[in-house]
């Protein structure tokens, strides 16, 4: 029996929040938090803050897995956000709300008072949670630009910003809320992507409205513009909206615009995840550069990294196998290319940042990660930590080695049309990272 899951994103907005600040509204985020037993809550994500609003429509969605055979219970959390930290903390709370996941897909729009404690309601604010299921992985990716905006500022030009909203259920939904762009008439809004469900419902000619209007800190933004379009007419593109103002059209003979709209980017693309490039063939060639430089201290010395203690394990092996493990079940052939970068190497003990911790240069490659394990053992007695820590040239060799694949081409990638990925792991007292260097598909 097919599994009853399903990934949902969660649309929130909420009414008539209470205020905290001294002269101003609120800033209210939202905050979704799931119970996980023992009377413990995890979070699993916050939308973005709105300034100076009491009634916010939050652009940013959260996504779940929804499962049928499970009651999970929700709980969000409203919070007036008046300083950069991620902590909740110091954070004023507006108010909050419990439910289950079944009621919010059963009901596909909820709303609920938001209550200060049990028993305490938050004044008369509300939230209202939607339910969406995430079909499929496409994303709708656009960039916009306007040219002659109307001035709306006394003492300056207009900072202007865009909203994009979907038509559905005999109402507006906010779809994606672009950047403020200060004092300018003439803005570039930076590429962005939405999930096609999110941006359009799943329909090409749902009707969308793109509002333009100028920032106010105090949350009175001003309409510059609207106008009225389809993603289906937005993928026309290059194409040019004008920006039209319903009061000033009606009131002026001669109105033409408020400026104009441009659509430079706007296509539909699959957001493929790591599964999916996993279960589609994708094949990761794993390479590992091992840090060899004095910083690590004499190996002899149990401060060392490279101290190999009485059961034969250091730092650097912990690493290797607790990344390489995950790892080599990617790769076909388990062969690994491995090197050490800060050592004086023998025969003339140079120094060299990028020799093959196997001594052959002609076939740096190590047979599964034992085989990087052994090499590394009979390595370390053999050089001389010496220095600067310099992994660029190891990177480097990697880079080129991605590079010549995805450019003639590899049986594994291009002949068989299986995406190839190339990962490195760089171990050392000031480099621990993962990094997956380039992806073709």
């Amino acid at each position: 029996m097919a599994h009853c899951v399903t990934l949902v994103q969660l649309a929130v907005s909420c009414d008539h929040l209470i205020d905290k600040d001294i002269g101003s509204k609120s800033d209210p985020l939202c905050v979704l938090l799931q119970d996980v037993g023992g009377g413990t809550w995890a979070e699993l994500g916050r939308t973005e803050q709105v300034r100076n609003c009491s009634s916010p429509e939050f652009s940013k969605t959260l996504q779940l897995e929804y499962h049928f055979e499970t009651v999970q219970k929700l709980r969000f959390g409203i919070y007036d956000i008046d300083n950069k930290t991620t902590e909740l903390g110091d954070d004023d709370f507006l108010g909050g709300a419990e439910c289950s996941l079944g009621q919010i897909v059963s009901s596909q729009t909820l709303t609920l008072p938001l209550m200060l404690k049990p028993g305490k309601p938050a004044g008369q604010g509300t939230i209202t949670v939607s339910a969406q299921e995430l079909k499929d992985n496409r994303v709708v990716t656009m960039e916009v630009e306007a040219r002659n905006l109307d001035k709306k500022d006394f003492l300056g030009k207009s900072d202007p910003f865009l909203e994009f909203f979907r038509q559905g259920d005999g109402r507006w939904h906010l779809a994606y809320r672009s950047e403020v762009i200060k004092n300018n008439l003439n803005p570039t809004w930076k590429r962005f992507s939405v999930p096609f469900q999110h941006f359009c419902g799943g329909d090409s000619s749902t009707p969308i409205q793109v509002r333009c209007s100028d920032y106010d800190s105090d949350g009175s933004h001003d309409l510059i513009g609207t106008f009225y379009t389809s993603l289906a007419q937005l993928q026309a593109v290059p194409t040019e909206f004008e920006c039209i103002h319903p009061e000033k059209q009606q009131k002026k003979k001669n109105y033409k615009n408020s400026g104009t709209i441009c659509v430079k980017i706007c296509q539909v693309e699959a957001e493929y995840s790591f599964l999916d490039y996993v279960m589609g063939g994708c094949q990761i060639n794993f390479t590992v550069g091992i840090d060899f430089t004095g910083s690590n201290g004499d190996p002899s010395s149990p401060d060392s990294l490279h101290y190999l203690s009485p059961t034969g394990i250091n730092e650097y092996l912990t690493a290797l196998w607790s990344v390489g493990s995950v790892v080599q079940d990617y790769d076909s052939d388990k062969l690994f290319p491995a090197f050490g970068f800060g050592a004086q190497v023998p025969p003339d003990w140079q120094v060299s940042h990028e020799f093959a911790l196997n001594f052959n240069p002609s076939n740096p490659y190590c047979t599964g990660i034992q085989g990087i394990v052994d090499a590394y053992r009979q390595a370390l007695p053999q050089v001389r930590l010496y220095g600067p820590t310099n992994f660029a040239p190891i990177i480097n060799h990697v880079a080129r080695f991605a590079a010549q694949a995805a450019h003639q081409g590899t049986a594994s990638a291009v002949q068989t049309s299986r995406p190839w990925s190339s990962w490195m792991l760089m171990v050392g007292p000031c480099v621990h990272i993962l990094a997956r260097l380039l992806l073709v598909t």
